[in-house]
C-alpha cells in the first residue's frame, strides 16, 4: 500500500479549483484527477492546477486507456501520460478493469468478458503499460450490469488479472456493493478475498437506486450507509488504506463534500482504535 499519498482524498473537478485554492482543507490529504481532463489544460486553469500539484499530493485515475480492448495500446497517449506524471509529481496511477474503445471511443466503461483468454490478454496489456510508464499501476474493480460470455466469476476474474499482471488494486468499495446487489453475491465475501498487499488506495462514492435490485453507479449522490459499513469492514479485513471520495455529478457545496471526507477520517480512526484494543 502506498501510504505516502495520505489517508483521505477527494476527487477534484475543474469547477472545484477555485474553492480548493481559496480555502484548502487540512482534512484532505490528497486529490485525484482524471489525467485526460487536465493534460492539455492551459491558461488560468492550467496555472491553478500546477500550483496545486506543487503544494499537494495528487494521484490520477484514468478513463480512456481501455485495458480490455483488442486494438493496440495508444503509445503516444502513454508517452503523454508519463510526461504529465513527471511534470506534476503524480504519486499513483489507476485505471479501470474494463474497456471503452473499439473502432473509436465509446465514452463508457464496458465489462471485459470474464474468461481465461481475457485474463491473459488484459494482464499482458497491463504489464506493457507498466513497462512503458516505468511504474506500477493500480486497476479498479468496476461496476457492470451484464457479463456476456461469462466463464468465471467476477471475483475469480479480478484476482486472476491482478496475479497475472502483477499490478496493484484500486479497491472501489461502492462498486463491490453495487455489484453485490445487482448480481446477488456476498459483498463481504468478495471484499475479504481481495489481496491486501496489492491495495494502493480505495474509493467510496454514491449511486442511484433505479430499483431495489438495480443500482446505478453514478458518483452523483452521498455515500449511503451500507457502503460506509462496508468500508469499515474493509479496514477491519485489510487494515486502514488511503481512501478517496468520488463525486462527479450533482456536486454539492464544498462544505458537504468535506463532511463526507471527515466521515472517512472517522471510520479510519474508529478502526485504528479497535485494532489497538484487540492487539
Amino acid at each position: 500500500m502506498n501510504k505516502a499519498i495520505g489517508s483521505v482524498g477527494l476527487g477534484l473537478r475543474r469547477e472545484m479549483l477555485g474553492d480548493v485554492i481559496a480555502a484548502p482543507s487540512n482534512n484532505v490529504d490528497f486529490y485525484e484527477v482524471a489525467p485526460e481532463n487536465w493534460m492539455n489544460l492551459g491558461g488560468k486553469f492550467g496555472t491553478q492546477f500546477s500550483r496545486l500539484t506543487e503544494q499537494h499530493n495528487f494521484v490520477c485515475h484514468g478513463l480512456s486507456l481501455s485495458l480490455g480492448a483488442t486494438a493496440e495500446l495508444d503509445k503516444e497517449f502513454l508517452k503523454a501520460l508519463k510526461h504529465f506524471f513527471t511534470q506534476h509529481n503524480i504519486q499513483c496511477y489507476s485505471e479501470h478493469l474494463s474497456y471503452c474503445s473499439g473502432s473509436g471511443h465509446m465514452y463508457d466503461l464496458m465489462p471485459i468478458p470474464f474468461t481465461e483468454e481475457a485474463v491473459k490478454h488484459t494482464a499482458k496489456r497491463i504489464r506493457e503499460v507498466q513497462e512503458r510508464l516505468e511504474r506500477r499501476i493500480a486497476v479498479e474493480n468496476v461496476s457492470y450490469y451484464a457479463a456476456p460470455g461469462q466463464e468465471m466469476s467476477e471475483l475469480d476474474f479480478t484476482l486472476a488479472v491482478l496475479e497475472e499482471a502483477d499490478c496493484d488494486l484500486l479497491l472501489d468499495v461502492n462498486n463491490i456493493y453495487v455489484n453485490s446487489v445487482n448480481h446477488g453475491y456476498d459483498a463481504e465475501a468478495f471484499l475479504s478475498a481481495m489481496p491486501s498487499k496489492r491495495i494502493a488506495y480505495g474509493h467510496v462514492a454514491g449511486h442511484y437506486e433505479e430499483e431495489r435490485d438495480l443500482l446505478i453507479d453514478t458518483h452523483g449522490a452521498d455515500v449511503c450507509d451500507p457502503v460506509w459499513i462496508l468500508l469499515s469492514k474493509a479496514y477491519e479485513i485489510h487494515g486502514v488504506f488511503p481512501t478517496l471520495l468520488e463525486r462527479d455529478f450533482h456536486i454539492p457545496p464544498m462544505e458537504a463534500l468535506l463532511e463526507e471526507v471527515e466521515q472517512i477520517h472517522a471510520t479510519q480512526g474508529a478502526c485504528r482504535a479497535f485494532q489497538r484494543v484487540i492487539a
